[in-house]
């Protein structure tokens, strides 16, 4: 089923057949990223980033992907510096940056935000993180990741290990985890744990999950082990952050009885979760993670706008 000119608000919007079309796509598009080779897909063509939330990698990877693809971009980058600040509601700076663009990428941090906006605009809408919700694009690059170092999606055993509750690049990642039929791992907080709608759809889709309470043990077996920081932002209380926060910490010492393959990812940004002394690792896969949104953008913006029967 071709993705010109559709919506992206949940990774379970894609098939695993279209993921891998994405994923086959982006591969494809490293050099193109790299700069060694041009392509113009998207020439005359104008992406709007609506970024109300604070974002590194998201934001300018996007727009790295828009204008290696040869488009160009319009940005939001600070909610403060817009209309909004005079009352504008979403609704109608989405109905505005629609007229203003052939395509809107969406961060926001109320979830629903990005399914809102895709039924306000009349161009194609693809969500860049909505709250706690979920993050599309981030799983597609996760995958990748995985797929480049490993040689394969299935089969693996990857550990899901930090803010389950909040953190929406597990949310989405676990259900693309469990389309190629991985045994996820879950180790967290007992307050931060997968949201019961996240955990429900995983069982009923068969999907192999279990918890683990003991780090070292969890590392020893696992092909890939994707952490995640505990985001002080989702809080509305401050105590409840100080609790939780430090709860884990990867080292040198906690990978010295991983397998000789193991990865070790993070979304970024790190807050310590991650020790520096990791990134001189093999293990370390995160700043090859970041790139690698920059090739699966491209691929997915040039699949949505690029010539039909994308």
């Amino acid at each position: 089923m071709s993705l010109h000119g559709r919506d992206l608000i949940s990774i379970r919007d894609l098939s695993r057949e279209e993921i891998e079309r994405v994923l086959s796509t982006a591969k494809k598009m490293i050099p193109y990223a790299e700069g060694t080779k041009v392509t113009h897909p998207l020439e005359d063509q104008i992406v709007a980033m609506g970024f109300f939330e604070p974002s590194t990698r998201t934001r300018l990877s996007f727009e790295s992907a828009v204008l290696r693809l040869g488009g160009g971009c319009i940005t939001i980058a600070d909610a403060s510096a817009t209309s909004m600040r005079k009352g504008e509601t979403l609704h109608d700076t989405i109905r505005m940056l629609s007229g203003y663009s052939d395509a809107i990428v969406i961060r926001h941090p109320n979830e629903g935000a990005a399914r809102l906006a895709a039924q306000v605009s009349d161009k194609p809408v693809i969500n860049a993180g909505d709250g706690a919700g979920q993050h599309p694009t981030q799983t597609l690059l996760d995958l990748a990741t995985i797929a480049e170092a490993q040689g394969t999606l299935s089969g693996l055993r990857v550990v899901l290990l930090g803010d389950l509750k909040y953190g929406r690049t597990v949310h989405s990642l676990a259900h693309a985890l469990a389309l190629f039929g991985a045994e996820i791992v879950l180790i967290s907080p007992p307050t931060l744990g997968l949201p019961e709608e996240v955990a429900e759809h995983l069982d009923r889709m068969g999907a192999r999950v279990q918890t683990e309470a003991q780090l070292h043990r969890a590392v020893r077996e696992a092909d890939v082990l994707y952490v995640t920081r505990i985001q002080r932002e989702r809080f509305g209380d401050e105590a409840e952050y100080d609790k939780v926060a430090g709860s884990y910490r990867i080292d040198n010492t906690v990978l010295a009885g991983a397998k000789p393959r193991l990865i070790v990812m993070h979304p970024l940004p790190r807050t310590g979760e991650i020790a520096p002394e990791v990134d001189a690792s093999p293990h370390a896969a995160y700043f090859r993670q970041a790139f690698l949104g920059v090739p699966v953008r491209m691929a997915l913006l040039s699949l949505t706008l690029g010539p039909k029967g994308g």
